[in-house]
């Protein structure tokens, strides 16, 4: 272990932040899952706009990088319209 308080800290902060951006990322990943598993139209809306919500939140804590963010954002919104004309 490091000698250093400062040291010491920053690692006791990093898993901190490790948790907590392991627990954001899940809650992304569940809220696409849902909106894939979404069975009729109606559904399928309402779960993307919460997906989109929980993208931008995760976006907005720098867990996600905005463009990965946006891409997700894109194609989920490219499922739903293929779901709805098909």
């Amino acid at each position: 272990m490091a000698k250093h308080l400062t040291v010491r800290k920053r690692h006791r902060q990093s898993l901190v932040r490790n948790q907590r951006n392991r627990a954001v990322k899940s809650l992304v990943r569940t809220a696409v899952k849902q909106f894939d598993a979404a069975a009729d139209a109606e559904k399928k809306t309402t779960s993307l706009r919460k997906a989109e919500s929980t993208v931008d939140r995760a976006a907005a804590k720098r867990v996600i990088h905005k463009n990965k963010a946006a891409r997700m954002k894109s194609r989920m919104t490219k499922r739903l319209k293929k779901a709805t004309t098909a």
